[in-house]
């Protein structure tokens, strides 16, 4: 069984076994390639570059030291080592593992891009199993969905030489190869099968899955699954399939699966980093999966109100003449009569030490100062993940000799539509 690390984001991890209690520990050889995976990768302007996410550092005494960045999922090495990366997430008690996972995996499923809209939390043994693995049974969930309603079948064009005629003759071909058999009949005809690109790249994904996954559950849904798929033929060339597929009101049931597909069969991330068959990286920009989930679950605490809501928010800009720089607030709430409301969410643990201003970056502030002129709005709002530090902090706001107030609210990810009631009742006495 592959073996395995978890860490948190932002946590560090070393080779040096003397120091085990104090960082995440990998043996030398692993983090090796861990180091090696980090330089491979150089970024460029349509990929991200490994140092994004995990940076290499120097500790006296200590030797290499690798942080994990606010980017979360999973790493695996060439030899199958996996590093798992969960974010950090507090309870108010100690840290639960398995609810992290339940919480991430719900907030991950609020990003438009990300294919898991339908699963089963409780099929999926979080206590056991690692976040790849759960990726898989996603993906397994899904297929198994499509095999319930049906697996599509469609007119395939097809060319051979038969021992009776059938469609039309290719005459150069006829020619070419049967002028000595005249028995036979070179010709092109279509035939109504499921062996379409989606369900070629679907075996193959299966069959690749197979190979890599861990779980004696994913390896007994794949061995069922793969006996639907009996009579297609696996795709061989994963970008010409997936060049030929539309997803329209007939192939709507393939959408998630295709997306999933292209992470598994091309080591695709979801950021905009690629691996290699020697090593894979499922990562997750944690500042978009705060914002995404955040305004999803707000959009239902608001929906019988006098609220709209609208997010990364465009048409305003930070020079008018020209019209450059383009303003993107995370949220922007409008009320009736007209008043806005600007929400800028920051995937940050803040402390309490007023004298550095929280942990709070200068350049956030400015941008929110910026907000609140451009929206003509004396009121916005920071939205930081609550932590044990700051549960139960007495309200944080800062204002400005011209009117300008910038209010501080920490989002309780475990309880978030509570938590985001009683940011709305807040808002409502404004």
């Amino acid at each position: 069984m592959r073996k395995l690390l978890e860490v948190r984001e932002f946590e560090n991890i070393s080779c040096n076994p003397d120091f085990k209690t104090e960082y995440a520990y990998l043996p030398e050889t692993v983090f090796k390639d861990l180091r090696d995976f980090i330089h491979a990768y150089a970024g460029n302007e349509e990929q991200a570059d490994a140092l994004d996410f995990l940076k290499i550092s120097f500790r006296r005494n200590v030797g290499d030291i690798i942080s994990v960045n606010s980017y979360v999922g999973l790493i695996q090495m060439r030899n199958g080592y996996q590093v798992q990366v969960l974010p950090k997430i507090d309870f108010g008690t100690d840290d639960d593992l398995v609810q992290t996972k339940k919480v991430f995996l719900r907030m991950l499923r609020s990003m438009k891009d990300f294919p898991g809209k339908v699963f089963n939390e409780s099929n999926l043994k979080m206590d056991r199993m690692p976040l790849y693995e759960i990726f898989i049974n996603m993906y397994l969930q899904e297929v198994r969905i499509l095999v319930k309603h049906g697996i599509k079948s469609s007119y395939i064009s097809c060319e051979d030489n038969l021992n009776y005629y059938k469609g039309k003759v290719i005459v150069q071909r006829q020619i070419k190869y049967n002028a000595a058999h005249r028995e036979r009949f070179y010709v092109k005809y279509d035939e109504y099968n499921i062996n379409r690109p989606e369900n070629r790249l679907v075996k193959a994904t299966l069959l690749k899955l197979q190979e890599i996954s861990t779980s004696a559950e994913n390896q007994k849904e794949i061995r069922q699954l793969l006996t639907f798929f009996e009579m297609v033929v696996p795709s061989m060339n994963y970008q010409k399939d997936f060049s030929k597929i539309v997803i329209d009101r007939s192939t709507k049931e393939y959408e998630m699966i295709m997306r999933w597909s292209k992470v598994f069969l091309l080591n695709k991330s979801f950021t905009t980093f690629t691996g290699t068959t020697n090593a894979r990286a499922l990562l997750f920009p944690m500042e978009k999966v705060f914002e995404s989930y955040v305004a999803q679950q707000l959009r239902k605490v608001i929906a019988e109100t006098e609220w709209e809501i609208s997010t990364q928010d465009k048409g305003y800009y930070l020079f008018d003449f020209p019209r450059q720089f383009a303003l993107r607030p995370d949220i922007v709430l409008t009320r009736e009569n007209g008043t806005k409301v600007v929400l800028d969410t920051k995937w940050k643990s803040l402390f309490d030490k007023p004298r550095m201003n929280y942990g709070i970056s200068q350049a956030d502030m400015y941008q929110m100062y910026v907000y609140a002129k451009k929206y003509h709005t004396s009121e916005i709002w920071l939205l930081y993940p609550l932590n044990n530090e700051m549960r139960n902090h007495d309200e944080i706001s800062f204002t400005s000799d011209d009117g300008v107030v910038v209010k501080l609210f920490f989002v309780d990810l475990v309880n978030i539509e509570q938590s985001l009631g009683e940011l709305l009742e807040k808002l409502i006495q404004t």
